[in-house]
């Protein structure tokens, strides 16, 4: 299933976050199993604290790069306005 999705994982509440885009919601179960080699590993950012779907995978890329483009404020207050117990929204991904 194609659902282009921007995310966010955390390792704990005001921790440290990791963000991405991917088309498919197989790539957060791979960051919730420790699957993904690189900084959400390190970082053991394994807890989805927030999502976005989209239409296309274009729209996702797009708005990734604004969060990106943001302060950690800015991405913590994001998180928060959906999710401020920063609870683990996997079961509501898939």
């Amino acid at each position: 299933m194609k659902q282009p999705c921007v995310y966010i994982f955390a390792n704990k509440r005001h921790g440290t976050v990791y963000m991405g885009v991917t088309a498919t919601p197989k790539r957060a179960f791979e960051h919730r199993e420790g699957l993904v080699k690189g900084f959400s590993a390190k970082y053991g950012c394994k807890i989805l604290v927030w999502y976005e779907l989209h239409k296309t995978m274009y729209n996702a890329i797009t708005r990734e790069k604004q969060i990106k483009a943001g302060s950690r404020a800015k991405k913590i207050a994001l998180i928060e306005a959906l999710n401020p117990d920063w609870n683990d929204l996997y079961e509501t991904l898939i």
